[in-house]
C-alpha cells in the first residue's frame, strides 16, 4: 500500500547515475601476542615455523649461524623448499665469526655454496660487530629475536608487522655496510 508519505526514490536521487560501490579493504588480521623462548627448542620451533611462512625474503643475524639452531635438517629442508619453489626468494644472513665454518662441514654454508643466488652471507661491518643478539626475519611480518645470542631467552612474534619491520630496517642498514665474505662462498675441496 503506498500512503502520502512515501518519498519518490528517483527524485532525490535526482538523474545522476550511481557511482560504483566503494570497496575497503579488509582490517589487517589483529598481531598476534609475542611468544616467550626459553630453550633450545623453542628457538628451533620458532625459527622452523618463521621461516616456514615466509614468502620472499629471509634476514638472519647471527654470531656463527648457530649449528644447534641452523644446521638442522628440519631447518635446512624449509630453507632449500623456500629458495627452491620462490624464483625471487632471498636468504641473507649475517655472521660475526666466520672463521671457524670456512672449513666446517656446515650444511647451511654447504648449501648456500650451491645456491648462491639465493642465499648470501656477508661478515657484519667492524661498526656493527659490538651487537650481541640474534635474529630471524620473515619477510617483513614474522620476527624471532633475542637480545644474547649466547642464551636461548628471547621472543617470537608471527603477526607482527611494526616490530619486524623496525628490525628489518636495522639489518638492512647493517646488511648495506657489510661485504660478501669470499671464503665461506668458495666451496672447499
Amino acid at each position: 500500500m503506498v500512503g502520502r508519505e512515501q518519498f519518490d526514490l528517483a527524485g532525490l536521487l535526482g538523474s545522476q547515475p550511481m557511482a560504483a560501490p566503494v570497496r575497503l579493504r579488509p582490517p589487517p588480521p589483529p598481531a598476534e601476542s609475542l611468544c616467550l623462548l626459553t630453550s633450545l627448542e623453542d628457538v628451533r620451533t620458532a625459527t622452523r615455523r618463521a621461516a616456514g611462512g615466509a614468502q620472499r625474503l629471509i634476514s638472519i643475524y647471527t654470531a656463527d649461524l648457530e649449528p644447534e639452531v641452523y644446521d638442522q635438517p628440519a631447518f635446512l629442508e624449509i630453507i632449500k623448499r623456500f629458495v627452491l619453489s620462490r624464483s625471487f626468494a632471498k636468504v641473507r644472513v649475517l655472521l660475526h665469526e666466520p672463521l671457524h665454518l670456512i672449513g666446517n662441514s656446515n650444511r647451511f654454508v654447504a648449501m648456500a655454496r650451491r645456491l648462491t643466488s639465493y642465499i648470501e652471507l656477508r661478515v657484519v661491518a667492524p661498526a656493527y660487530q659490538g651487537r650481541n643478539s640474534a635474529m630471524l626475519i620473515a619477510d617483513d611480518k614474522v620476527i624471532v629475536y633475542r637480545t644474547r645470542a649466547a642464551s636461548w631467552d628471547g621472543v617470537a612474534g608471527f603477526n607482527q608487522p611494526p616490530v619486524a619491520r623496525l628490525h628489518r630496517q636495522e639489518f638492512d642498514e647493517m646488511w648495506v655496510a657489510s661485504e660478501p665474505d669470499d671464503e665461506l662462498r668458495v666451496a672447499r675441496r
